[in-house]
């Protein structure tokens, strides 16, 4: 399984060095809010084709439950394990709604100086936060929402802190905003139990008013404003989980990306928000959660203004923002973002990947079940988004308190000692082959795709190139010889291939003939997983 790029667009000449002094000139120019201006801008920098790797601190008060994501959502929904979890725990989500558990965000044993530290000896090279999830609580030094977490929870700026600790660790800094969305992530917060001793009585959302908090600790805060100002209210008859999905079904699926329309005002306040964070932080990359740009021309205008800033800080547009589904014309004017999913083939634009080693937010049978995605299949993951001119984002879990358990410290041990002796070489600052690889493993296309793909053997090769070497990585530690045809004579004939070593080892038997490589690595010592060989010779790189 081969896929091959045009060598074009990773060599330089005459026409690239004309075409970059045009980029230069354009750059140079005021960025409008229209697709012509943020594609003249835009061109992925040099930094994030380097970073190859990032760590994501996914972090909001959904961990506060230790049940998973959505839990803000699916706790207004009756039938619903999560309903049932909150019900057990919280109280009825008439009485005690997520804005308690939002308030319940203490943070109390987080350490971010250590987290840092921890995830650059990782191998990360940029560090993400989130900004805002679904839930409406911004969380940072907002003055145009009221429900932050300088006012909420942690009572910190928790964007702030993780920005300078990044910064003077010397990682890029990037930010995830996924509060577009809060105006029908909301709807449920509006319904009532179908069934039961409360059937009918409605959730908080729908009943709490900003006069209801005088002398409780939300004096002053609207609960509209953080549920969205009752923008969606459910039908008579829709509360159970089945009633509702019925409903979902009729009318466009449970996201409503479409239709209601959101509420007056709210993607304006979107916009205000969304600006202020990129002026007050200065973040290297945005990572929007959202198909497309969120809000038509509303979403457009965010792209310019994020672009002219990165202008007025460093001469030119060396930020990235991130968006999902891109059409080809987009990927043009920003870097698109697969969530949970592989690509194919090898990519002419860089692009990223972000997927997370648990549930995006924390999940404690995860811990209890030991069921975390291994260090072993974090690295396939890697190699193989390298290979294809990628990035990985990964998140590593946080507990509401700010602290990872111990089964993730193992995980990302495992990842460390992979990356200390590998990532230098073989994936920080490295560039894609002309083709990323073979293998009999077929992965899918596109975004929530990862569980179906198979798992990787060590006739799983990908290439990656650097410093005039060639890199492969064998998915899987081999047992006996591995064979890689596209390395053979037949398939390079203009190529000599002159040594082979395994990168923290040493040299590796190498024969080569017409059907290909054959490599003969040592037996894999005590928690080894995917060997890389560095390839030196004539023409291979």
């Amino acid at each position: 399984m081969m896929d091959t790029i045009d060598r074009r667009h990773f060599v330089a000449g005459a026409a690239g060095l004309a075409g970059a002094a045009m980029a230069s000139a354009a750059q140079a120019a005021e960025v409008e809010a229209n697709w012509s201006s943020v594609i003249g801008a835009f061109e992925a920098p040099r930094w994030f084709q380097d970073a190859k790797f990032g760590i994501w601190a996914h972090w909001s008060a959904q961990c506060v439950p230790e049940f998973g994501d959505w839990y803000g959502r699916l706790m207004y929904v009756q039938g619903n394990p999560f309903y049932d979890h909150h019900l057990k725990h919280y109280g009825h989500p008439a009485d005690t709604g997520f804005m308690e558990i939002e308030n319940r965000w203490t943070a109390e044993h987080w350490d971010p100086e250590a987290l840092i530290a921890l995830y650059k000896r990782a191998g990360a090279r940029y560090f993400v936060a989130l900004a805002g999830h679904h839930d409406n609580l911004d969380t940072w030094d907002s003055s145009h929402h009221a429900w932050n977490t300088l006012r909420v929870g942690p009572k910190r700026d928790i964007v702030g802190t993780w920005e300078k600790i990044a910064r003077a660790a010397g990682l890029r800094f990037g930010v995830s905003n996924h509060s577009s969305h809060a105006w029908h992530w909301w709807q449920t917060a509006y319904g009532y139990d179908a069934v039961g001793p409360r059937a009918g009585q409605r959730y908080d959302a729908f009943r709490l008013r900003k006069a209801d908090g005088a002398g409780k600790w939300w004096d002053g805060l609207d609960p509209q404003e953080l549920y969205t100002g009752g923008s969606f209210v459910p039908p008579d008859g829709i509360g159970s989980i089945e009633s509702m999905n019925a409903w979902h079904d009729v009318h466009d699926g449970r996201w409503l990306e479409g239709s209601p329309p959101a509420p007056a005002g709210f993607a304006e306040k979107w916009l205000a928000r969304q600006k202020e964070l990129v002026e007050k932080y200065r973040p290297d990359l945005v990572y929007l959660d959202d198909t497309q740009l969120p809000f038509g021309s509303t979403g457009l205008e965010a792209l310019a203004h994020y672009y002219a800033q990165s202008q007025a800080w460093h001469g030119k547009v060396d930020v990235v923002l991130t968006a999902k589904l891109l059409s080809a014309y987009q990927r043009r004017a920003m870097v698109e973002d697969i969530e949970r999913g592989f690509s194919d083939r090898l990519r002419a634009e860089p692009w990223q990947t972000c997927t997370c080693i648990g549930d995006w937010h924390y999940n404690r049978a995860r811990f209890d079940t030991k069921s975390y995605v291994p260090a072993e299949q974090v690295i396939q993951r890697l190699c193989d988004v390298v290979a294809k001119n990628g990035n990985l984002l990964l998140s590593i879990p946080l507990r509401g308190d700010g602290t990872i358990d111990s089964e993730e410290e193992k995980v990302v041990a495992g990842i460390t000692r992979w990356m200390a002796r590998n990532g230098e070489a073989a994936i920080h600052g490295s560039r894609p082959w002309h083709i990323y690889g073979e293998g009999p493993t077929r992965v899918g296309v596109g975004q929530m795709n990862e569980g179906k793909a198979g798992g990787f053997t060590p006739e799983d090769v990908r290439f990656t190139v650097k410093d005039g070497r060639l890199f492969a990585a064998l998915l899987r530690w081999p047992e006996g010889p591995v064979t890689i045809a596209a390395l053979g004579s037949r398939a390079l004939p203009a190529v000599t291939i002159a040594r082979a070593t395994l990168i923290g080892g040493g040299p590796v038997m190498a024969e080569r003939t017409g059907a290909g490589l054959t490599l003969t690595l040592p037996r894999a010592g005590v928690g080894d997983f995917v060997p890389v060989v560095a390839l030196e010779g004539r023409g291979l790189a």
